[in-house]
């Protein structure tokens, strides 16, 4: 049981890793996460 529910620690966006990689797949147009790439590819070949 949290005593606090709703804050969770995360070291990722503590350091600034999440807003990298949002920067990086929005100035190139490719998703980093594997579903976001299956999803473009997907679309791309008009599977979806």
């Amino acid at each position: 049981m949290k005593i606090l529910p709703g804050l969770t620690f995360s070291w990722k966006r503590a350091l600034g890793v999440t807003a990298a990689k949002r920067k990086i797949s929005r100035a190139t147009g490719i998703p980093l996460t594997r579903s976001g790439r299956r999803n473009k590819l997907g679309k791309w070949l008009g599977m979806k």
